[in-house]
């Protein structure tokens, strides 16, 4: 007696939705990923070579320092640190090094034109987003902090062991260091932000660029509601020392801190979040590109 073939009877379940858990292991590997070549890639080399200035120019005021009244005046000294720190570190390093970082978190893959494999693999495109961004802003604040500190500390060279220490302690310096360390983090995430964007909204940033840093470079002429419409304006507002702009400058009170970061913070969330939702209706075009 032959035996009849019982009916098997597949059970089809619906996809469970992705969890948060998956997502946070996924912005880990995109992060590792991103992260090597943000600081040892091809195109790290120009973000390096950036900051690297400042810490020649604070080398070369440590081994040629002033006359030694000036090096013994505390205020010329920190007026000194200010000046190299906004018009060199901020307006220029930092500025352009995540100009050319983080445009070219998108827009390098297109030009190298492998976005695609990205774009097919089993991630969410805002997930891509966030692990990138993430990526470059650490990569960032690993080259312009340390940036930062070295210079910082090369200023105190020329000065005996004792004043240095004193100046450090008591004279604010540390405080200083710590507010002039959050301000290049800041400046890291918000123009990163920003400059993230532009790689995927503008098939050709460059020009956006150019007039983001126009805005940002007229900052001083600006009546007080414009200032408030720039990232420059926050970061100097958390700065230590008041740089005067010239006798031209319009000026308008510092943003308190705590609005200060908050914005800073929230910008850069709504940035990335946009960037998030363009990713996620970007169609390649190499071709075009």
């Amino acid at each position: 007696m032959s035996s009849i073939p019982q009916e098997r009877v597949v059970e089809i379940r619906p996809m469970a939705p992705l969890s948060l858990d998956l997502w946070i292991v996924q912005i880990r590997s995109i992060f590792r990923i991103e992260l090597k070549r943000s600081l040892i890639g091809k195109r790290a080399i120009l973000t390096w070579l950036l900051a690297l200035m400042p810490v020649a120019i604070a080398l070369g005021m440590a081994l040629f320092p002033p006359s030694a009244r000036r090096l013994a005046d505390p205020d010329a000294r920190t007026t000194a640190w200010a000046l190299l720190f906004e018009l060199l570190v901020l307006r220029a390093v930092i500025f352009f090094g995540c100009a050319w970082s983080f445009l070219n978190l998108f827009r390098g893959e297109i030009v190298d034109r492998s976005l695609h494999y990205s774009l097919l693999a089993a991630v969410r495109r805002e997930v891509l987003v966030v692990g990138k961004y993430l990526a470059g802003v650490v990569a960032a604040t690993l080259i312009y902090v340390p940036t930062v500190l070295l210079s910082i500390a090369l200023t105190y060279l020329p000065m005996k062991a004792g004043d240095a220490w004193t100046a450090l302690t008591t004279g604010g310096g540390f405080k200083a260091a710590l507010l002039y360390l959050l301000v290049t983090f800041l400046a890291c995430v918000g123009y990163g932000a920003v400059y993230m964007a532009m790689g995927l909204f503008f098939r050709n940033p460059v020009f956006p660029a150019l007039l983001v840093y126009g805005w940002e470079f007229i900052n001083f002429l600006l009546p007080p509601i414009l200032k408030k419409l720039s990232i420059v304006h926050y970061l100097q507002s958390l700065a230590p020392v008041r740089v005067s702009e010239g006798p031209i400058a319009i000026i308008a009170e510092p943003t308190a801190w705590w609005i200060s970061v908050p914005t800073l913070l929230i910008l850069s969330a709504v940035l990335v979040g946009l960037s998030g939702w363009r990713l996620r209706h970007y169609e390649i075009r190499y071709g075009s590109d």
